[in-house]
């Protein structure tokens, strides 16, 4: 038997106040995040799972076939792993029953963010993927993005 390599941290390491850059892409790079509707379905699928390990998403934005993530925990309780499986975990469920064709990649890629990093420059990073992209030539104009923490109206 062959056993997948670990690149994992612990599970500990999620836990509590910390902030993790995630990035999770739907398999063979299909274009499903192309509509209001979806985003909405799958942006309210991604809140209630943060509520309910109680998590803040300092951004979220989705790409037709990704979808990037900085999450951070609010308490010393907060799941941030947890979280993002919850919502993978539902969100695929919705795959299966609406878009049978359409599913996540098996894992995500996630990077937890020491304090000494400059948050903001991950944010603006992940905010000009659609421009960088072609989608759009302001990240402003860029629909499919939010945060339960920041009003990114308000930013230059």
């Amino acid at each position: 038997m062959i056993r997948e390599k670990k690149h994992r941290l612990d599970p500990e390491f999620y836990i509590g106040k910390k902030t993790v850059s995630f990035l999770a892409c739907i398999k063979n790079r299909e274009a499903v995040f192309t509509n209001k509707f979806i985003f909405a379905i799958f942006r309210n699928k991604l809140l209630d799972a943060l509520d309910k390990f109680n998590c803040e998403a300092l951004i979220y934005l989705f790409m037709p076939d990704h979808l990037h993530l900085i999450l951070e925990g609010v308490s010393e309780n907060s799941n941030v792993i947890k979280a993002i499986n919850l919502f993978k975990q539902k969100s695929g469920f919705w795959f299966a029953q609406n878009m049978c064709s359409s599913k996540w990649q098996k894992d995500y890629y996630d990077h937890i963010i020491r304090s000494n990093e400059n948050l903001k420059s991950h944010i603006y990073k992940i905010l000009n993927n659609p421009v960088r992209a072609g989608l759009t030539k302001h990240w402003k104009d860029y629909e499919y993005k939010g945060s339960t923490v920041y009003d990114f109206n308000k930013w230059s």
